[in-house]
Order: structure tokens, then sequence, then C-alpha cells
């Protein structure tokens, strides 16, 4: 019998920050669709991770939603390297590495495979410039 996303994915959630978090704001009223959404296209996984798994939705949209917010998250990663390649004058081979690893996450994810959880570990990127 095939996991479910629950049993697949949970573990990526090193922090319960997340689920505390997702848990105060639906108790507030919000949906936890629309939330996972959001922080899907704004490129979220943690988040968008923890609100789908308080969401009653189908598995494998549950899937497609994640591994959208892991592609938009590759996305935003390779426009930061090349604003930092344009302001530095010099490439960010790292950020780009990163960028391929949420591309494969994303991968593995709509495969419904697991992913390891230090597969998805992110260089902290000051944002501030």
């Amino acid at each position: 019998m095939p996991e479910t996303f629950s049993e697949l994915y949970a573990s990526l959630l090193k922090n319960d920050i997340f689920t505390l978090q997702a848990r105060e704001n639906i108790n507030q009223g919000a949906d936890s669709l629309t939330c996972a959404l959001a922080y899907s296209e704004q490129g979220k996984p943690e988040f968008t991770l923890a609100y789908l798994l308080l969401t009653g939705i189908s598995d494998t949209e549950k899937q497609e939603i994640l591994a959208v917010s892991y592609d938009q998250r590759a996305k935003n990663s390779e426009q930061k390297a090349e604003l930092f390649d344009l302001q530095f004058h010099r490439p960010f081979p790292l950020i780009k590495l990163e960028a391929q690893k949420d591309r494969l996450a994303a991968q593995h994810i709509r495969q419904g495979h697991r992913i390891r959880p230090e597969s998805t570990s992110r260089l902290r990127l000051d944002t501030k410039l």
C-alpha cells in the first residue's frame, strides 16, 4: 500500500513552529487550503507543507501544491543568483545548486517519492541589501 502524504513528507518539518503557526491561523478562521496555495506561490515549502498537513484535500492535490512550492522557491533562488551576479559581478553557484535541489525535490514529490530532509536544507540568504 502506498504511503500517505503525511507519512512521506511530515518529517520534512524539522521545526514545529510551522505547524503551530498554521494551527493558530486556522483556529483564527484562516482556510488551510487558501494559506497553502498562497505560501506555495511565494515559494515557501515549509509553510505550504504545514498547511497541507492540516487540510482535507487528496494526497495527489497536496503533492502538486507542495511541488509547485519547491519549483517557485527554485525560481526565486535563480532570480536572486542573477541579481547578485549583476550586483557583485561574480557568479553565485551555491544558490544555483540550491535551486537545482529544489527542482529535484519537486520532481520527486510529483512522482510520489520520499525526499530526504537534508536534500532540502537551505542556505541562509540575507535578503536585505
